[in-house]
């Protein structure tokens, strides 16, 4: 079965609503510190889609106060198409119309913004109560797309990120907005050729780029996902220093394969970087079988040139988060989604990092986790906290927002909050405190 075969049925159909409800039933017990946003972004199309990954972004949020579930609502992101059809996604010469992505895929909070992402436009800024309040271009520094997995740094409290897809060279270009949200630096990065470039690895030291064989496929412009496999342009790792962006990037050739999503990454004190990664064989390869995304180890030894490649898991696995108190330093645990369809057992993944271990929550069959979020229970990073996820049931057709007790995760849940919707299968999203 291929993705456009079930895409627009049970939890990949998108829902027709926005609503918003008030009071929310909740079984078990909230955690009172549990106090914020949950969002969650992903693509909920107002007609048919041509694949999964597109149509309008929607995102879900529930409201959580002192240990009672306030609300919930969803939203669509009103970008420049959205009541102007006309608006058009892509140029005559196949570059993207960047006012006008789908932004459909993250959300983030920094400096004071929330912003709903997709990597082949603008972030459009939107409202803790999901209203949308307009694309948003760093104050007119950014004339590029933005990714949908920018790194914060914990300990600077700057944003990393890249835009990549312009027709013309630089095809990727990195940038770094400081804690107040300003653009401070952009520095291109050289590759040969129009690459899909999802996601990247940020250390305390240094930027790692993923230059792999996903490449641009004009002919597949509204036609769905416009890029395929290539079987000769190569894989390789860009490692760039955060101190000295201008002095480029070095790069390093690994087997060719696909990643959607980093873990982590960190540098280790004798000068090697590690990252974690999902990885896959291969991506969007006519005639070839779906690869699974399992979990794999990359460590970069810059001074041998080499990169050793390790799979320390053979369950398939996405959506991949940790700590992000610890990003860019040696996080011990990470936490994976691993969902099977609606006859099958899914489950939440929490791997140690450290000594190999995996523990593992089983949900019930037919319920169907999306991505689990860890929310930190106390000011001791990699320490206690919860995990939150949207969970859809199958065989009720219904949703519930989910909480596991991240250091005792097969347990059952600390609190179930019903939704009074379903939630589709969606992408990524962020716990936000009160300040």
């Amino acid at each position: 079965m291929t993705t456009s075969d079930f895409q627009m049925t049970g939890g990949y159909a998108p829902v027709h609503d926005e609503l918003t409800a008030y009071d929310l039933p909740v079984t078990g017990a909230l955690p009172p510190e549990l106090t914020g946003w949950y969002l969650r972004n992903g693509p909920n199309p107002r007609q048919a889609s041509a694949h999964w990954f597109t149509g309008e972004g929607m995102v879900h949020g529930v409201r959580l106060e002192h240990g009672r579930a306030a609300w919930y609502r969803n939203r669509w992101v009103r970008t420049e198409s959205f009541d102007r059809p006309e608006a058009v996604l892509y140029n005559a010469d196949g570059s993207r119309n960047l006012r006008n992505g789908e932004a459909n895929t993250h959300v983030v909070n920094h400096a004071g913004r929330t912003l709903a992402l997709v990597e082949s436009s603008l972030p459009y800024e939107i409202t803790r109560e999901l209203e949308t309040v307009g694309p948003y271009d760093f104050g007119g520094e950014l004339a590029d797309s933005m990714t949908a997995h920018p790194k914060i740094c914990p300990e600077t409290g700057e944003l990393h990120f890249f835009g990549y897809g312009s027709m013309t060279a630089p095809h990727v270009s990195y940038y770094r907005a400081d804690a107040a949200g300003n653009l401070v630096v952009k520095q291109p990065i050289d590759v040969p050729g129009l690459t899909m470039m999802h996601d990247f690895a940020l250390t305390r030291a240094h930027a790692v780029f993923f230059d792999l064989p996903v490449v641009f496929d004009r002919a597949s412009v509204g036609h769905g996902i416009p890029y395929s496999w290539s079987e000769t342009y190569g894989a390789r790792l860009g490692v760039l220093r955060r101190d000295a962006p201008a002095a480029g990037v070095r790069w390093l050739t690994i087997d060719p394969c696909y990643v959607f999503h980093t873990l982590n990454a960190h540098d280790t004190a004798d000068g090697r970087i590690v990252l974690h990664v999902v990885r896959y064989d291969h991506m969007f390869a006519p005639g070839r079988p779906q690869p699974d995304g399992t979990l794999w180890r990359w460590t970069v030894d810059p001074a041998a040139g080499t990169v050793t490649e390790d799979r320390l898991d053979d369950r398939r696995a996405e959506f991949p988060r940790i700590d992000d108190r610890l990003a860019g330093a040696d996080v011990r645990f990470g936490h994976l989604t691993a969902s099977r369809g609606p006859e099958e057992r899914s489950s939440l993944l929490r791997h140690d990092l450290h000594t190999g271990a995996v523990e593992e929550h089983r949900f019930e069959t037919g319920r169907i986790p999306g991505e689990a979020v860890f929310v930190p229970a106390d000011e001791t990073p990699g320490g206690a906290g919860w995990l939150l996820a949207y969970v859809y049931d199958a065989t009720a057709g219904s949703s519930d927002l989910v909480v596991l007790d991240a250091q005792n995760v097969a347990a059952p849940p600390v609190a179930t909050v019903r939704l009074p919707q379903r939630v589709p299968a969606g992408f990524h999203g962020n716990w936000l405190p009160d300040a």
